[in-house]
């Protein structure tokens, strides 16, 4: 059986291939956008790793994939979209696109900033965990009127007992469900605040990998991250109490990653100590 809660350095093939079918709850990662960064020479099999994800995904887990677009010749690749397809084509749903939306964008001259990237979520059949996010309404949450609905023949549908009766109830709730498009700054000490972290060349923001752990798995439920890069997701598992595995094929990466990890064991170990002499 395959070690948990380390970083193997080596091809995520190799480490998939260790695994037993059905073995991941949930995958939080993001891989090289069209070559966009130069990740110490190394390159990847794309659907060969797709396909490998679909083994290994338990029925009801959860493939985060959060990817962009390079712009070549001036027209963008649309990768990000050819590998969602091929992410449906192999049988996974298509659960959500949900958009990243970074508080500091790319400047560009000829277009518009580019201030987003996708963050597909991909199910093995139903998400057998969702836990949604919340935060408080707006004051136009709680002056809006009874919602209506139009039918396939244009006919407005109007609310019944039973949906007025569940808008009496909604406005007693303060907070309400986060959209799928999530506001989170990055950068310099705002992706991380691990100054180790910036040794490799693209970030991924903690709070990003935080969210999606919180949304889609439980505590004690293994998270696999086949691009480890810094080691962002294996550290915000330690964070909220779940297992992790992942790859990474440069050593260099490796380093950096499981210094973040054994530096958060310690804060984690620290911080319980803490609390008992609270207690």
């Amino acid at each position: 059986m395959i070690e948990i809660n380390k970083i193997h350095n080596e091809n995520c093939l190799d480490t998939m291939s260790r695994m037993p079918d059905g073995f991941i709850d949930l995958t939080v990662t993001s891989p090289p956008y069209d070559n966009l960064r130069e990740y110490n020479g190394y390159t990847f099999d794309f659907e060969s790793i797709a396909q490998e994800l679909f083994r290994v995904t338990k029925h009801g887990g959860v493939v985060v994939w959060i990817v962009g677009d390079a712009t070549v010749n001036g027209s963008e690749t649309g990768t990000s979209f050819k590998q969602a397809l091929y992410f449906k084509e192999i049988g996974f749903n298509l659960h959500d696109t949900m958009i990243y939306h970074r508080i500091s964008p790319f400047p560009d001259a000829i277009r518009y900033q580019q201030g987003f990237e996708y963050m597909f979520v991909f199910s093995k059949g139903k998400p057998k965990t969702f836990n949604p996010l919340r935060e408080i309404k707006s004051i136009n949450s709680f002056n809006s009127h009874i919602k209506t609905h139009r039918q396939k023949n244009g006919l407005i549908t109007k609310p019944n007992d039973k949906a007025k009766e569940r808008f009496k109830k909604s406005l007693k709730d303060k907070t309400k469900s986060k959209s799928n498009v999530w506001y989170c700054p990055s950068g310099y000490m705002q992706s991380t605040k691990d100054k180790i972290a910036y040794e490799h060349p693209a970030i991924f923001p903690e709070q990003i990998a935080n969210d999606h752990i919180i949304s889609w798995s439980n505590p004690d439920d293994l998270v696999y991250d086949c691009f480890t890069g810094s080691g962002t997701t294996a550290k915000m598992c330690l964070r909220n109490d779940r297992n992790f595995i992942g790859s990474e094929l440069s050593s260099e990466y490796c380093d950096i990653a499981n210094k973040r990890i054994e530096e958060t064991k310690k804060i984690i170990a620290l911080e319980k100590t803490q609390m008992k002499l609270f207690d």
